[in-house]
């Protein structure tokens, strides 16, 4: 499904990424591990072409390369992109915001409507008229995963998907993604935590000052503690 092969990318003059390479199949969970900094949210962005500048390198979606195109372009070929810091419109409510997405009409699409995913976060519902500016850091989680699914994606990438949000919330957060998976979604998942890769990711990719530095299955990452101590632990 997606295919990034030797991805070089920088931000005006600065090159963050020096040779990423990633891949995922349809219906598979990958996660993108590696401390802060280190590249993450840099090869999201690359992908969806999010005020960063792609230099080097291939990003293929289902055969076909994704360099060059705008972001919406991006986002109207199948893949939806929920950022670390979420971007919800503050002034609109729940609903609105939920509206904003245009409906896709492709017939190889898992269509979401508006109930499906009140279904999956319950929250929004009961919050739909209220602004989404005054809702909490979950909340607005909640809503910008529900706003990506209303795009339609194929792939959806989720960029630090509980970061900085309360137990109880990261752990609803958690247990949507394992709804999507169980529905079929394929997902991209940049992360951290240890108990969301394993009970999330059918594979891992550890990247480290912008490549990628090991690729297996989350059983091989698991297998090899020397792995989670070198790029995951702060030394």
């Amino acid at each position: 499904m997606l295919e990034i092969r030797n991805l070089h990318a920088a931000y005006g003059k600065a090159e963050v990424l020096n040779g990423v390479d990633i891949s995922a199949a349809p219906g598979e969970v990958v996660c993108l591990i590696g401390r802060n900094g280190v590249g993450k949210s840099s090869t999201m962005k690359s992908i969806v072409r999010d005020q960063i500048a792609v230099t080097g390198g291939e990003i293929l979606f289902e055969g076909s390369p994704l360099t060059g195109l705008r972001p919406h372009e991006v986002i109207r070929r199948g893949v939806g992109y929920v950022p670390e810091d979420r971007r919800v419109f503050a002034s609109l409510s729940v609903l609105e915001n939920l509206r904003v997405p245009r409906p896709v009409a492709a017939q190889d699409r898992r269509r979401w409507s508006v109930d499906e995913v009140f279904a999956l976060f319950p929250q929004l519902h009961d919050y739909r008229h209220r602004k989404a500016g005054v809702m909490s850091g979950g909340e607005q989680q909640m809503l910008s995963i529900a706003r990506a699914l209303l795009t339609c994606p194929k792939l959806l990438l989720l960029d630090e998907p509980h970061e900085g949000l309360a137990p109880k919330i990261a752990e609803e957060v958690v247990d949507a993604i394992l709804a999507l998976k169980r529905e079929g979604v394929s997902m991209i998942v940049s992360e951290q935590a240890l108990n969301t890769i394993r009970r999330c990711a059918d594979r891992v990719h550890v990247i480290d000052r912008g490549a990628t530095v090991w690729a297996g299955t989350v059983d091989g990452f698991y297998a090899d503690p020397e792995i989670t101590r070198k790029y995951l632990m702060v030394q």
